[in-house]
């Protein structure tokens, strides 16, 4: 019994150190910043300075309604604070949302130069996450592939 005792206190001063060890740690770094401790997480690792994050699930589906579609594909487009993810072309997809402020529907052109057949078999994308730090969620449905191929550029290609 003694020695459980024992065993128990220095069990305790044992984690008593470690918790105060991590707690010296993570105050120790925003303090070599000089920055103090606001906004440390939202920091990049370069000279950008601060961001706001922009980070969107992109889908592709069949069906008519967003709700309803069967997703055939998918994908991450992250654009701050670097372009990424596992779209096929962040840099040009990021570019693109960039130049018309998130706003997808300025993303679609109605009067585009490929011929089409005039086949009714929906596609619908779809766009959820957050851009330059506010929340968006975008949907729109197309007649067939084809007509969507020709009303997007990079965003939705892949």
């Amino acid at each position: 019994m003694r020695y459980a005792i024992k065993g128990l206190g220095l069990s305790a001063a044992l984690a008593a150190a470690l918790l105060a060890g991590a707690a010296t740690t993570a105050t120790a770094a925003p303090a070599e910043s000089g920055r103090g401790t606001a906004g440390v997480a939202e920091r990049t690792e370069g000279a950008e300075g601060l961001y706001a994050p922009s980070a969107l699930v992109l889908t592709v589906g069949k069906g008519e309604d967003p709700a309803t579609a069967t997703v055939e594909r998918a994908v991450v487009l992250r654009c701050s604070p670097a372009p990424g993810g596992d779209h096929p072309a962040p840099e040009r997809a990021c570019a693109e949302l960039r130049a018309v402020d998130g706003e997808f529907a300025s993303l679609v052109e109605t009067d585009g130069d490929r011929f089409c057949p005039m086949v009714w078999d929906p596609v619908t994308v779809t766009a959820d996450g957050v851009w330059d730090g506010r929340r968006v969620s975008y949907s729109h449905t197309f007649a067939n592939s084809c007509v969507m191929a020709d009303a997007t550029d990079r965003v939705f290609a892949f």
